[in-house]
């Protein structure tokens, strides 16, 4: 297949390699003028992946427009935050014949749109049907040294998830298909705010009890969530909830779990985030996650403590208290 990758950070970065080495010929596009000639000249990614080599299969471009006509398959690895307005001056063109495969994880603040509803919102030419999500524990630091990886693939149609999930196999990238496009998307999303929250319980040095408890109650609310939005409850079982949510929480690689271990120190986010090269989705989906749960009327604590942490400075510790402190309940889903 003709692929393009959108977005250069590790992961689009990772996935073109994987792509490539599956004899797929592929265009990896930088938003930036000036990493896209970094790469040209070193065949490396000084910035997100700096210790591995880019084949020179891979062309590499800074044109959007010149990066999606007559391809049979695009890759948006581009932050879930940026997306809308980095294919907006796409929206006219033909996308009659083209797969599209969201790997990235979030929900739009505002709107509420999971990826593949605002990429349809955007690019209004492109059917749904044509559209899935990658999703997964699948931290590009390890896919890139080629460490086995198990992943699944989703969209409104089972065919077009059994196509990518033929095109993106690989001796160590196992990929599973599943029709809940829904439950794959909030599932990778919704973890990295729990993901913050586990980071904050390693960084306040708070035990491996309340952070088993954490991420069990945490998936109970990324569920709760789902369901109402019409997801199924076992996808958030699977490799789009537990499995994304165990990594996310657990991983020295997460970005998410990284800011929450700093906030646990006594860190101030806007600090913390003048420090990082990479985007932590966490943040933003947060804020997404917080209006989604009133949204459908779900109980959320650990989200609503999170967002109260990041947005109104309340004090981890104190956060922790209330949860603990909140009325005696059954074990429910």
């Amino acid at each position: 297949m003709r692929i393009s990758i959108l977005g250069a950070g590790s992961w689009g970065t990772t996935l073109a390699i994987l792509l490539s080495e599956n004899s797929h010929s592929v265009m990896l596009w930088s938003y930036d003028e000036g990493d896209a000639q970094n790469i040209l000249r070193t065949r490396k990614n000084s910035a997100y992946l700096p210790d591995i080599t880019i084949p020179e299969s891979i062309t590499v471009t800074s044109n959007l427009v010149e990066a999606i006509p007559d391809r049979d398959m695009l890759v948006v690895a581009i932050p879930s935050q940026f997306i809308r307005r980095s294919l907006e001056k796409c929206r006219d063109l033909a996308f009659d014949d083209v797969l599209l495969v969201n790997v990235a994880k979030g929900v739009e603040n505002g709107t509420l749109m999971t990826m593949s509803e605002m990429l349809h919102d955007t690019l209004p030419r492109l059917t749904p049907d044509r559209i899935a999500t990658l999703s997964g524990p699948s931290h590009a630091e390890e896919v890139s040294r080629r460490i086995p990886t198990t992943v699944v693939v989703a969209s409104a149609s089972l065919e077009t998830a059994r196509v990518v999930q033929s095109v993106f196999m690989t001796p160590y990238f196992r990929v599973y298909a599943s029709n809940d496009l829904r439950g794959v998307e909030l599932g990778g999303a919704l973890k990295n705010v729990i993901a913050i929250a586990a980071g904050i319980i390693d960084g306040a040095q708070l035990g491996d009890n309340t952070k088993a408890a954490l991420m069990t109650r945490g998936i109970a609310e990324i569920a709760r969530i789902g369901v109402a939005l019409g997801a199924q409850e076992r996808t958030f079982a699977g490799l789009s909830g537990v499995g994304d949510l165990m990594v996310t929480c657990m991983s020295r690689h997460s970005r998410n779990r990284y800011i929450g271990v700093e906030i646990g120190k006594g860190r101030k986010l806007p600090e913390i985030l003048a420090g990082m090269v990479m985007v932590a989705e966490g943040i933003a989906t947060t804020q997404s996650a917080y209006d989604l749960a009133r949204r459908v009327g779900v109980e959320v604590p650990i989200i609503e403590q999170v967002h109260r942490i990041l947005f109104e400075g309340k004090d981890p510790l104190q956060a922790c208290s209330d949860l603990m402190t909140r009325d005696p309940k059954g074990e429910m889903w």
